[in-house]
């Protein structure tokens, strides 16, 4: 093996990156049980913390983003049938998953609000993370991830006043969500694309998308971490009202595998491309909507613990989805995937 350069940590940079890349998911179940522990030995801690989730959160996704390969974004958007698998799937059909679970709290206005929240909202951020350990397109999720993005905030709104009612507007103020829109989504968004042309042109620019690549573990781990820390005093005091949503996240996951199968199957996806959709559709965007649950007035402030709930349920769950999703969509052979061939020609 040829030797590498000695850091001071006694690791390259690079051969860091790399290891922790390989044990990510360990490392995002490490963190959320630092945050754990912060959060129980230091209650007083939560509220400091809770406002660090905001700045956080904005250097993930740029981070996060900056892996979003946007000059190819117009041929991401021509594959027509990847990117009608995934919206559909996300628009349509988590809609009708989304809105039958939460009949079962729509009695309790929080848990309703906060399960439609984060089931609503495709994930753009660690989907791409367990799809690439999964054997999945990545790169093609990579390339949808503004279009889902975009159409997430446009359709949320619709969804929540179709799913709740007219009422729920006149206790959500709009200049919390447009703040949160503008400062954790535009922003970060803009200021990626802004660095891939720098990137084109100058060294600085490459390093700073090296030095962030390499960043995105950490990241990810500190943001985990933060959110656990802030809110486990939180979850702990309501904990009787969360546990009735921790079985309705577990059955939209066990739901939407085999509902992600079907929608690639009728599109034709080939198998990476397939397990790309499963895991757009099982995986929700909780941290993206985080800061706008926290934006909510008095009378939902369980929401965010609503939430946060989701993100321990999903990142426990797709410890196992890593595996068996894999075993569901092979790549050759097996009985349990086979796209449907196209008709053949009339005879003559």
């Amino acid at each position: 093996m040829q030797a590498e350069p000695v850091a001071i940590s006694g690791m390259s940079g690079s051969g860091m990156a790399s290891a922790m890349e390989r044990r990510q998911v360990g490392l995002y179940l490490l963190a959320i049980a630092a945050g754990a522990a912060v959060g129980w030995a230091v209650p007083a801690a939560g509220d400091p913390l809770e406002h660090a989730i905001s700045p956080v959160l904005g250097l993930l996704l740029f981070a996060t983003f900056l892996g979003i390969p946007f000059s190819a974004l117009g041929r991401a958007v021509r594959d027509m049938r990847f990117m009608a698998a995934v919206l559909i799937l996300n628009f349509a059909v988590v809609p009708v998953v989304a809105f039958g679970l939460s009949r079962f709290v729509a009695h309790e206005r929080a848990l309703l609000v906060g399960i439609l929240l984060v089931l609503l909202t495709p994930c753009i951020d660690y989907v791409i993370v367990f799809s690439g350990l999964a054997g999945g397109a990545s790169d093609r999720l990579l390339a949808a991830a503004p279009l889902l993005m975009l159409v997430q905030m446009l359709m949320l709104p619709v969804f929540l006043f179709a799913f709740v009612g007219p009422e729920l507007a006149s206790v959500i103020e709009p200049e919390p969500f447009l703040e949160a829109l503008l400062g954790l989504i535009i922003l970060p968004l803009a200021l990626a694309a802004l660095t891939q042309h720098w990137a084109r042109t100058a060294a600085g620019g490459r390093k700073l998308m090296e030095v962030m690549k390499a960043l995105m573990v950490p990241l990810m781990m500190t943001t985990l971490a933060v959110v656990v820390a802030s809110q486990f005093r939180g979850v702990g005091e309501e904990i009787a009202s969360l546990l009735a949503v921790v079985p309705l996240y577990a059955a939209f996951l066990v739901l939407m595998i085999p509902l992600g199968i079907a929608a690639s199957r009728v599109a034709r996806l080939d198998p990476r491309s397939a397990r790309a959709v499963v895991f757009s559709g099982a995986t929700r965007n909780s941290l993206v909507v985080l800061p706008l649950a926290l934006a909510l007035p008095a009378p939902l402030k369980l929401v965010p613990l609503v939430v946060v709930t989701q993100t321990l349920v999903e990142l426990l769950c797709m410890v196992v989805c890593v595996k068996v999703v894999p075993r569901l969509v092979p790549f050759s052979g097996g009985a349990s995937w086979s796209a449907p061939r196209a008709p053949a020609p009339p005879p003559g």
